[in-house]
Formats: structure tokens, sequence, C-alpha cells
């Protein structure tokens, strides 16, 4: 037996950029850090990453998100957002995950920036090497 939530919330990740999403039933306002998704994300592509689950399943207008995202920059702001959203889609209805794992909305994307090593210029990087 499922219990009905008022709220659902989940986490998403990528690299170091953490997002928490509270979704409800509601009319399709998306707040980001107490802002409007248009004045937290200026660029077309990343409102557009942000809004690609709901957009998926057809259901644009129809949850209101309020997100709590740190770390990181915008773009892995923006991803970590798509994958707490589509995981928050999931909880709701279990019909939702062969749309949006087909799309890869739910996988978690590892990859990291890899650390500097001592010795070195960069994480790979070597210094210049001089003959004489």
């Amino acid at each position: 037996m499922t219990e009905v939530k008022d709220v659902i919330n989940t986490v998403g990740r990528r690299k170091t950029s953490v997002a928490r999403v509270y979704l409800k039933l509601g009319k399709g306002t998306i707040t980001i850090n107490n802002r409007e998704l248009s004045d937290y994300f200026p660029l077309e592509t990343l409102r557009n990453l942000v809004t690609q689950p709901l957009v998926a399943i057809n259901a644009l207008e129809s949850y209101d998100i309020k997100v709590n995202a740190k770390g990181g920059g915008f773009h892995g702001q923006a991803e970590a957002i798509r994958m707490a959203i589509s995981r928050a889609l999931v909880e709701l209805n279990a019909e939702n995950r062969p749309t949006l794992k087909k799309e890869g909305f739910l996988t978690r994307d590892s990859r990291m920036v890899e650390r500097k090593k001592y010795g070195r210029r960069k994480a790979r990087r070597r210094f210049q090497f001089s003959k004489r």
C-alpha cells in the first residue's frame, strides 16, 4: 500500500553540484534558491535542461517545483536539478520511469574533475623537460 505524499523530496548530483527538489501539484512554477527559473538561468539552454523531464512526460504546467541548489557551476547545477526532478517524477508515478530512463535522466553522471598531483603542473600535464 502506497502513501500519497503532499510534497515529494529528492536529491540530484552532478560534479560538485547538489540539488534538493520539492515537487507538488500546482501551476508549473519552478523556483531555484528563491528566484524564478528565468532569473537564475539566463541562458535558454540551461532552462531547457531543467525542464526536459517535464517535457518528456508532458507535465510542464502540472507541478510546482522548489529547488535548493549549491556547489559547482551553472551547468552542473542544471543537470543536478534535471536528475532530481526526474527522480521526483518517478517517485510520484512509476509509469514515468521507462520514458525518463530511456532519455538518460535517471543515470548519475559520475565524472568529476581529476585532482592535481604534486610534481606536475596540472592533473596530468608535466613541467617542461629540458635535456640541456
